[in-house]
């Protein structure tokens, strides 16, 4: 079950699980951003993997997912004999804290118009709800 926003706003939060809430990211995939921007060059899956201990395949969903929501880049190499792998490096705290604030504020945005649009519905029904009732009694 989800949490209710108010729940979120209550609730003490730290920098990771700010990225987590944004981004809905489980605790692997921030342990997994956390080792990327802790490392000092980009690292494959193997890498994060290992340094997890975890199964490749479980560092590859955390990495994917952190991908998917643009907080880490990836970049081909390619073998000399063929073939090619991928390694993988954090986005920069800015880049990232910028586009948080883009997704809070167009967030906040669309909120703002759905509230306006709960009032404008129930205000107008409420008053005709009263029109009608005064209307019966006549």
């Amino acid at each position: 079950m989800t949490a209710s926003v108010r729940e979120d706003l209550e609730r003490d939060m730290g920098c990771l699980d700010l990225l987590g809430c944004v981004h809905g990211l489980n605790e692997r995939d921030q342990m997994a951003f956390q080792l990327l921007q802790q490392a000092e060059g980009g690292l494959t899956v193997d890498d994060v993997a290992d340094r997890l201990d975890c199964e490749r395949s479980t560092a590859y969903r955390s990495i994917s997912r952190l991908h998917e929501a643009g907080v880490v880049l990836q970049e081909q190499i390619n073998y000399e004999n063929g073939g090619y792998y991928y390694v993988y490096w954090p986005r920069t705290p800015e880049e990232i804290a910028h586009d948080m604030q883009r997704l809070l504020n167009d967030w906040y945005a669309d909120i703002g118009q759905l509230i306006q649009e709960f009032e404008d519905r129930y205000s107008r029904d409420s008053d005709d709800r009263e029109n009608q009732s005064l209307q019966s009694c006549s």
